[in-house]
C-alpha cells in the first residue's frame, strides 16, 4: 500500500468486506480513504468502492504542488497493484499530467457541481461495462477534482446500468455502490445530479416514457422572493443553456422584498427547448459589478410530460441550502407545444413595482461561466496514450453511441 502525503489532521483508514457467517480474518486492504472533519479538508480521497471500481477524488482547493505529487503517487500505486489492467475515467477538466501519468485515459469531464448530459451518462456506463467485461483483472478508476458529486453520478448510474444483466454474485458490488453513494455522495450532491440519476434509472427500467415532442418555454415564475439585498428582495436575471450553449438571456428584474409574493419572467415568442437544459438564475448586485447565483436547475426535455413543471426549494441547485431562498419558495415553468403566446395567462403579469432593465449588453450579464471549461488546459498528448470515445482501444472499447446503448432502449441525444 502506498503512503500518501496528508495533512496532520488526516488519518488513513481501511475497511474490508466480510462475508456473512464467516469470521473475520486478515485480508489485504481493499478500501483506502482519507477521513475528514469537513469537506475538502484533505488533499486526497481514494476508495475501493468495489474490488474493481476505484474512486480517486481531490478537493477543488487542493494545493497545486501537493495535487501533482499525489497524482504521481496514485499512479505509482495503481501501476504496482494493477499493472496495465486499469482504465482511468477523468470526470474533471482535462490535464496533460493525468494523461502522461496513465497509459489509458478516457475524458468524460463536465463542470463541477453540475450533472453531465444524459447521453454522456450512458456513454460512461457502457465504457465501464465494456472494460470490466473484457478481462476479469480489469479495474476502473474514476478520477475527479472538485465536489465528489461527479463520482456519485457515475457510481449511481452504473449501479442501475449493471443491474440490467447482473448476475447474483454481483449483488455485493451493487450493495457496495449503493452504500458508497448514500454515505459519501448524497450529503454533498446537488438536486440536479440526483434528478439525472433518476432519469437514467427510469429510462433503463421503462418507468419513464420518452417525450419526443418539442417544448416551448413561455414563463418562469419564482414563487417567494429571495432576499439578496440588505433591505430584502433581489434583482434576478436568467441565463438558459441547451447542451451547455447559451440560448437565452433575460432582462434584469428589480424586485422589492415586500412588494411581491412572486415574480414572472415571460419569454415571447416561446423558446424552443430540446435535450439537456440548464437554467441559471442570477442576482445582479446593486451598486456592485458582481452577480450571485440564486438557483440552478438542470432537466432533460425527454422526461418532461406536463406543460407545467414545479421545482421546490429542495429541487434547486445552490438554493436548496441557501437561507436567502425562502423555505416555501419554488420555481414554476410553463411550457406549450408551440411558440405562440399562451392565452389566458394575464394573471401572471408582474405588478407596477417591478421594473425591468433590458440592457443585457452588460458584460456581467453576458459573461458565460462555461465558455472556457477545458479551454485553458493543453490536452494534446504525445505518444498516443489518450483514448477517445470513438477510437478503438484495449478490451474492445469503442465509442459509437449506437454500440453503447443497452438493447431495445432508444436513448435521447443532444439533437433530440
Amino acid at each position: 500500500i502506498v503512503s500518501f502525503k496528508q495533512r496532520s489532521d488526516c488519518v488513513l483508514v481501511s475497511s474490508t468486506r466480510v462475508t456473512p457467517s464467516v469470521q473475520p480474518h486478515p485480508q489485504p486492504i481493499r478500501n483506502m480513504s482519507t477521513s475528514r472533519t469537513t469537506e475538502d479538508s484533505c488533499e486526497l480521497d481514494l476508495v475501493y468502492v468495489t474490488e474493481r471500481i476505484i474512486a480517486v477524488s481531490f478537493p477543488s482547493t487542493a494545493n497545486e504542488e501537493n495535487f501533482r505529487s499525489n497524482l504521481r503517487e496514485v499512479a505509482q500505486m495503481l501501476k504496482s497493484k494493477h499493472g496495465g489492467n486499469y482504465l482511468l475515467f477523468n470526470l474533471s477538466e482535462r490535464r496533460p499530467d493525468i494523461t502522461k501519468l496513465h497509459a489509458k485515459v478516457l475524458e468524460f469531464g463536465w463542470p463541477d457541481l453540475h450533472t453531465p448530459a444524459l447521453e454522456k451518462i450512458c456513454s460512461v456506463c457502457k465504457a465501464m461495462d465494456t472494460w470490466l467485461n473484457a478481462d476479469p483483472h480489469n479495474v476502473v478508476v474514476l478520477h475527479n477534482k472538485g465536489n465528489r458529486g461527479r463520482i456519485g453520478v457515475v457510481i449511481a448510474a452504473y449501479m442501475h446500468y449493471s443491474n440490467i444483466s447482473a448476475s447474483a454474485d454481483q449483488a455485493l458490488d451493487r450493495f457496495a455502490m449503493k452504500r458508497f453513494y448514500e454515505d459519501k455522495i448524497v450529503p454533498i450532491g446537488q438536486p440536479s445530479q440526483r434528478r439525472y440519476v433518476h432519469y437514467f434509472s427510469g429510462l433503463l427500467s421503462g418507468s419513464i416514457k420518452m417525450n419526443n415532442k418539442p417544448l416551448f418555454l413561455h414563463h418562469v415564475i419564482m414563487h417567494g422572493i429571495p432576499n439578496f439585498e440588505s433591505k430584502g428582495g433581489c434583482r434576478p436575471f436568467l441565463r438558459i443553456y441547451q447542451a451547455m450553449q447559451p440560448v437565452y438571456t433575460s432582462g434584469i428584474y428589480n424586485v422589492q422584498g415586500d412588494s411581491q409574493t412572486s415574480i414572472c419572467i415571460t419569454i415571447e415568442p416561446g423558446l424552443l427547448l430540446k435535450g439537456d437544459i440548464l437554467l441559471k438564475c442570477y442576482h445582479k448586485k446593486f451598486r456592485s459589478p458582481a452577480r450571485d447565483v440564486i438557483f440552478r436547475v438542470q432537466f432533460h426535455t425527454c422526461a418532461i410530460h406536463d406543460l407545467g413543471v414545479v421545482f421546490g426549494k429542495e429541487d434547486l441547485d445552490d438554493a436548496f441550502k441557501d437561507d436567502r431562498f425562502p423555505e416555501y419558495g419554488k420555481v414554476e415553468f410553463v411550457f406549450s407545444y408551440g411558440p405562440e403566446k399562451i392565452q389566458g395567462m394575464e394573471h401572471l403579469e408582474n405588478g407596477p413595482s417591478v421594473s425591468v432593465d433590458y440592457n443585457t449588453s452588460d458584460p456581467l450579464i453576458r459573461w458565460d461561466s462555461y465558455d472556457n471549461f477545458n479551454g485553458h488546459r493543453d490536452d494534446g498528448m504525445e505518444g498516443g496514450n489518450k483514448l477517445h470515445m470513438n477510437d478503438q482501444s484495449p478490451g474492445g472499447l469503442s465509442g459509437g453511441l449506437a454500440d453503447q446503448h443497452p438493447p431495445d432502449i432508444h436513448w435521447p441525444s443532444q439533437s433530440q
